[in-house]
């Protein structure tokens, strides 16, 4: 207890140098293990549709401040979000893609990638690679959809119509494990790499 709680020192330092063929195997049991995990305990696929999402600020606040432009971009943002993820656009995809329900949509099988000014990614996992990019070509295509409804029928509190959709990614998806194997065998590796330090400096061996 008394050298895990002392303060560390050149000689410390000195030790970890010395022991670097430990470090590197650890290293390279880390990576292995990392490695397997992937394959043992694979990742659900992931893949991603794109969606050009366009405010035209120069049409609705044409003589207006940064400030007043900035609040109707996140206004406008924050209302397209609760339309990608409404009952309306998922019960849509629901349609589109067999046996996924609109709980499972929310829970986590479909992700939507920090939207703003331009492209929305819309992200959907599975452990089906086809079905993935199913879903997410489907997500893309019904929120494409529902927008442009809700713009050309614009009251008050609805989307301003000023804005444009336009689904520029929705064929030809790949879908890829995520997080991939390069992510496993970096997570082991470092893993095993700290565990490797913390035995060559709290575990004492000498006798």
């Amino acid at each position: 207890m008394r050298r895990v709680f002392s303060p560390p020192g050149a000689d410390d330092l000195i030790q970890l140098l010395r022991a670097w063929r430990f470090w590197v195997l650890g290293a390279i049991v880390g990576a292995l293990a990392g490695a397997a995990l992937f394959y043992v305990v694979p990742p659900p696929y992931r893949a991603r549709a794109t969606v050009l999402v366009d405010f035209h600020l120069e049409q609705a606040w044409p003589e207006n401040t940064d400030r007043e432009q900035f609040y109707y971009l996140e206004r406008e943002a924050r209302k397209l979000q609760a339309v990608a993820m409404s009952d309306a656009t998922l019960a849509a995809v629901a349609n589109r893609v067999p046996d996924v329900t609109i709980r499972q949509m929310r829970l986590g099988k479909l992700q939507l990638g920090q939207p703003g000014y331009g492209g929305w990614h819309f992200y959907a996992q599975d452990s089906d690679a086809q079905k993935a990019v199913s879903l997410a070509a489907a997500w893309a295509q019904a929120f494409t959809s529902q927008v442009k409804s809700q713009v050309s029928g614009a009251s008050a509190g609805g989307l301003e119509p000023y804005i444009t959709v336009d689904a520029a990614q929705t064929t030809d998806i790949q879908a890829d494990r995520s997080p991939g194997l390069a992510a496993y065998v970096l997570a082991g590796a470092l893993v095993l790499l700290a565990l490797a330090a913390f035995g060559i400096l709290f575990v004492d061996t000498k006798t």
